[in-house]
């Protein structure tokens, strides 16, 4: 077997971020009977990482000097030794991360989209994306609404509420896609997917709208996807972003067979959905939608946010999200607010966790375990890098991936709260390390 040089380790724990760790002094330690090999089995191409452009995350950086502004949106897209993102999301109108709820034409009746706008986009969303793009010019982008325009919705208000089902506004809303994508681009700004409709088993008291699988097999089949054609429109169309199924009392049917096997079965509608994208509880979907739909691409497209007290324990929490949702075949996993304020409070009331934390009074910022967690994926896991197969008693805490350039990485977390010893063995070349508790750990072989 190959020598321990052969092997880079990076290591996360509580109370050191991101530490490399020096292999060649790990002498005489044994093996261990916990291991994590390779099997040879290849599965799905990974697309990237990335995180939401909200408003009140532009906000919160816009108050740190230029220089810490920077500092932060550098190592999220720019820096080499930072998260590298290359995928990520916005809101068509408002989101519960909006200053407030608008849409982008509150002119009623207004089939013909004359009213249509962005300026009030010009604000916040626009420039943040902007200073990503700056940095990432290949950054991909996908948008969402959480709701359509409220004369378009019964009743009429942002949150809460259904879409009005006739076809004089299906054939309104698929045209304000249309006018979002082109507005956009007009700004230098190509949104790559377009996903129907932000969490639609949810009303909520933040701008929602609930959809059924067969609302969304009509909406693809008969008006967005018809009018892109026509239009020779290069954005996607997504099943999206599903936040089911989930068990509980709720009357709407929210089951698999209710919305991604219903939509994808369906011929006409079919044809145009380039990927379904889950989050919170689509979790318990995405492993029957990966095994019946193997050709169609997945996404995880928003980290599940906690309480706002960035802890370390749900950071491990944060891992295991991703286990779950690589280990059943996704093939981009995606965070949720890149930076806020102490306590990230949304505008309804809810304090979620964030990559990094902005004190605006201090002019100081951290970056919080999540960040870390993020940070051992985005770094070394390439666009176009395969997941591979791997077996022994660490496989449920680890993932291993295969770069187009041939290295091979392994993610490998310590839930335990002792140290644990583990053998690696990667391409005949093999390592006993020992992993600190409660840790994540990057090896690249």
């Amino acid at each position: 077997m190959a020598k321990e040089d052969n092997f880079e380790w990076y290591s996360t724990t509580e109370l050191s971020a991101f530490e490399k760790i020096n292999i060649g002094a790990l002498v005489n330690i044994g093996s261990s009977k916990d291991t994590l090999e390779l099997t040879g089995e290849k599965y799905q191409t990974v697309d990237g990482f990335g995180g939401c452009f909200n408003e009140l995350s532009w906000i919160a950086l816009s108050k740190l000097s230029d220089e810490k502004k920077n500092d932060i949106l550098n190592e999220l897209f720019l820096n080499e030794s930072g998260c590298k993102f290359n995928l990520c999301r916005l809101p068509i109108g408002a989101n519960d991360y909006s200053t407030e709820w608008y849409s982008l034409n509150e002119t009623d009746n207004d089939y013909e989209m004359k009213d249509f706008s962005i300026q009030r986009d010009q604000k916040y969303l626009i420039p943040y994306i902007k200073e990503g793009l700056k940095r990432k010019p290949d950054l991909k982008l996908f948008a969402s609404p959480w709701s359509p325009p409220i004369w378009m919705k019964h009743p009429k208000a942002h949150n809460y509420g259904t879409l009005i089902w006739n076809k004089e506004i299906l054939d309104a809303y698929a045209l304000y896609f249309l006018k979002f994508l082109q507005a956009y681009k007009e700004q230098g700004i190509k949104i790559d997917q377009i996903h129907v409709q932000n969490e639609p088993m949810s009303s909520q008291k933040f701008p929602s709208c609930i959809w059924t699988g067969d609302q969304f097999r009509e909406f693809i089949g008969e008006y967005i996807g018809p009018l892109f054609e026509k239009n020779n429109v290069a954005a996607e169309i997504w099943l999206g972003t599903l936040n089911g199924p989930e068990i509980d009392n709720r009357q709407l049917y929210t089951d698999y067979d209710d919305y991604a096997n219903l939509v994808l079965s369906d011929e006409k509608a079919a044809k145009y959905v380039k990927g379904v994208a889950y989050q919170w509880a689509g979790k318990n979907a995405v492993q029957r939608t990966h095994e019946s739909w193997p050709e169609i691409k997945l996404m995880q497209t928003e980290n599940e946010c906690g309480d706002g007290k960035n802890s370390w324990e749900y950071a491990h929490y944060v891992f295991r999200l991703f286990r779950h949702y690589f280990a059943n075949g996704v093939n981009a996993y995606i965070y949720w607010n890149m930076a806020l304020e102490p306590g990230g409070l949304s505008t309804w009331g809810w304090n979620q966790n964030t990559l990094v934390t902005i004190n605006p009074e201090t002019n100081e910022y951290v970056y919080n375990p999540e960040f870390y967690v993020m940070k051992h994926f985005s770094h070394f896991i390439k666009s176009g890098a395969i997941r591979l197969g791997t077996k022994g008693h660490f496989t449920g805490n680890s993932l291993a991936f295969e770069n187009p350039d041939g290295t091979v990485v392994l993610v490998v977390n310590n839930g335990f709260k002792n140290d644990r010893k583990i053998t690696l063995i990667v391409k005949d070349k093999e390592i006993t390390v020992i992993l600190k508790a409660y840790s994540f750990n990057t090896f690249i072989v």
